[in-house]
C-alpha cells in the first residue's frame, strides 16, 4: 500500500474513532428533537431466582414494524439469583460537560447490577440492538474489595465515569454509598466518598452538575430490604427519611435534609433537567402516620439547600378482605410512590402509585405547586385495574418503573418492584406486564391499545431506551 494510501486510512480510522456520539446532546432541548426511540430494554427478573436466571428483553417500539410491542432480543443470564433491578448506560450526554471532558465515549454498553447477588453484568448494545452480548462481568468479590460496597442499586453515566450506589455492606449492614466504575475498560475504581459525614442510608443519588452539587436519598441496608418489608421496622421509623447534600468534586458530605421521621423510605430523585436550575423532585413511599405517599421539592435558596411537601397521596378506605395480611388491620390501601419521572423540558412529572395503581401526570411548570391533570389506572392491590388490550381481565401489581420518551410524548412503565417485596403486597403472584400511554399536551393520557407485553416466565422492572431517555442523561448547558 502507498505511503498515501496508508495516511488516508489511519485518517478515516482516526475519523471513526474520534466522532462524538449522535446520541449525546449538550441541552435538553437538543436531545428532545432527536430521533424517536426504536427499542426498550427491559431488566426481566425470575419470581423465585432459583428455578432460572434472570433475563434482559429487548422490545420493538416502531409502530410501524410487524414485531411493535413484541419481545425482539433477549439475554439470559448464566447465573442464578442476581435479581436485576436498576441499570444504566456506561455514557451519555454528561460526556460533554467541559470540566471532565469524554466525547469520545460511546452509548453502547448496558450497566446490569444484580441486587441481591452484587455482580454486574456489562452488556453490549451493538452492532444490532436486537442481539446482546455480555462482553464484561464483574463478580461480586471484586466489588467488596475495591469498594467495601454490596447490593449495587443504581447506575448514572457521569462526565469522568460510571457512578453506581450501593445499599450497605458485604455482610448487610451499612453503610451504603457510591463507587466508579471506568468508562473505557469497566474497572472498578474504588469509593466515592472522601468524607461521607453522618450519611449511612442509601438508594438513589442525582447532581445538579453545573452546581457541583451531588443529592443521595436513602432506603435501607440490605438486612432489612432483601426479605420484605419489615413492619415493626416501618412503625418504628427505622427506613430512610433524609436526603444528602454533597459536594460533587471534593465528594464531601455537606449538608442533611430531614423529611421527618414519619415519612419513611425516600426513593427516587428527579431533577431538573436546565443546569441553571436548583431543584429537583424526591418521592416518599409512606408515612407512618397515616399511609399517604408524598413527593418533595428540594430547591437551593440562599447558598443553602432545603425541601418542602408538595404532592400528598391519602391513602384509600378498602375492605380488609380484600387487602394483603400485613395492611388488614390499617383497612386501608396505601399509594406507594415508588417511582417518579420528569419530562426533559421540567414541565411533567408523572408519579408511580404501586399500591392503589394509579399513574399519576402533573404539570410541574410552577415546581412549588403542581397541578394534577391526568390518572391513569392500572392494576391496583384493590382496584385490579384492565387494559384496553383485554378490558374484561382484572391485573395486578400497579405502575412501578416509569419512563419517558425523550420528546416526552410516550411514556413506558411496568409493574414489579422487588421480589420479596412483590410477594408481600401482591401474596397471589403478580400477573406482570409492561405498557405504553401517550402524553398529549393538554395534560392528558392515554394508553396505547396495541402495546401490551407480558411474561410467564419472569417479571418486568425498569426499562431502558435506545438513545437515552428522560431519567440516563444530564446536560451541561442551558437550552
Amino acid at each position: 500500500m502507498s505511503t498515501s494510501k496508508r495516511s488516508a486510512s489511519r485518517t478515516r480510522f482516526y475519523q471513526s474513532q474520534w466522532k462524538t456520539d449522535p446520541t449525546f446532546y449538550p441541552t435538553a432541548k437538543l436531545a428532545m428533537e432527536g430521533p424517536v426511540e426504536r427499542y426498550a430494554y427491559v431488566a426481566a427478573l425470575a419470581p423465585d431466582q432459583k428455578s432460572r436466571s434472570d433475563a434482559l428483553l429487548v422490545v420493538d417500539l416502531d409502530p410501524a414494524s410487524d414485531s411493535y410491542g413484541k419481545v425482539a432480543g433477549r439475554i439470559d443470564l448464566p447465573d442464578i439469583g442476581d435479581e436485576l433491578h436498576h441499570f444504566g448506560w456506561n455514557a451519555c450526554s454528561s460526556a460533554l460537560c467541559p470540566y471532565a471532558p469524554h466525547p469520545h465515549v460511546e452509548r453502547r454498553y448496558l450497566i446490569v447490577p444484580g441486587l441481591r447477588s452484587s455482580r454486574i453484568h456489562i452488556v453490549d448494545t451493538k452492532p444490532d440492538p436486537r442481539k446482546l452480548e455480555i462482553v464484561k462481568t464483574i463478580e461480586p468479590q471484586e466489588v467488596f474489595k475495591r469498594t467495601g460496597y454490596s447490593r449495587p442499586h443504581t447506575i448514572h453515566c457521569g462526565p469522568e465515569g460510571i457512578y453506581v450506589s450501593a445499599l450497605g455492606a458485604p455482610d448487610g449492614n451499612g453503610p451504603g454509598g457510591i463507587f466508579l466504575i471506568d468508562h473505557y475498560d469497566f474497572n472498578v475504581l474504588g469509593r466515592w466518598e472522601v468524607d461521607r459525614g453522618p450519611q449511612e442510608l442509601a438508594y438513589d443519588f442525582w447532581w445538579h452538575l453545573g452546581h457541583d452539587t451531588l443529592i443521595s436519598s436513602e432506603w435501607g441496608p440490605p438486612n432489612k430490604i432483601e426479605n420484605g418489608l419489615q413492619p415493626d421496622h416501618l412503625l418504628s421509623s427505622g427506613y430512610g427519611h433524609q436526603l444528602h447534600i454533597w459536594n460533587l468534586r471534593k465528594r464531601k458530605h455537606e449538608q442533611v435534609i430531614d423529611l421527618g421521621k414519619e415519612h419513611q423510605m425516600v426513593l427516587e430523585l428527579r431533577p431538573s433537567h436546565d443546569p441553571n436550575r436548583t431543584y429537583g423532585f424526591a418521592g416518599v413511599v409512606i408515612s407512618v402516620k397515616d399511609l399517604s405517599a408524598s413527593v418533595w421539592l428540594w430547591n437551593r435558596d440562599n447558598g443553602k439547600w432545603g425541601a418542602k411537601k408538595v404532592i400528598e397521596i391519602p391513602a384509600e378506605p378498602a375492605n380488609p378482605d380484600l387487602l394483603p395480611p400485613f395492611l388488614q388491620g390499617f383497612k386501608a390501601v396505601p399509594p406507594l410512590v415508588t417511582d417518579l419521572n420528569l419530562s426533559l423540558d421540567d414541565k411533567w412529572l408523572y408519579v408511580s402509585c404501586w399500591g392503589t395503581g394509579e399513574l399519576r401526570r402533573y404539570d410541574v411548570s410552577r415546581p412549588d405547586s403542581p397541578k394534577l391533570t391526568s390518572v391513569l389506572q392500572i392494576g391496583g392491590i384493590v382496584r385490579r385495574a384492565s387494559h384496553p388490550r383485554d378490558p374484561n381481565s382484572p391485573l395486578n401489581g400497579g405502575p412501578q418503573m416509569v419512563e419517558i420518551s425523550r420528546d416526552g410524548k410516550r411514556v413506558y412503565f411496568t409493574n414489579s418492584l422487588y421480589t420479596a417485596w412483590d410477594e408481600q403486597f401482591y401474596p397471589e403472584g403478580i400477573r406482570t406486564w409492561f405498557v405504553k400511554a401517550d402524553a398529549a399536551s393538554d395534560g392528558s393520557l392515554h394508553f396505547d391499545p396495541k402495546f401490551f407485553v407480558t411474561s410467564n416466565e419472569h417479571r418486568l422492572h425498569q426499562v431502558r431506551l435506545d438513545g437515552g431517555d428522560a431519567s440516563s442523561d444530564s446536560y451541561c448547558y442551558p437550552s
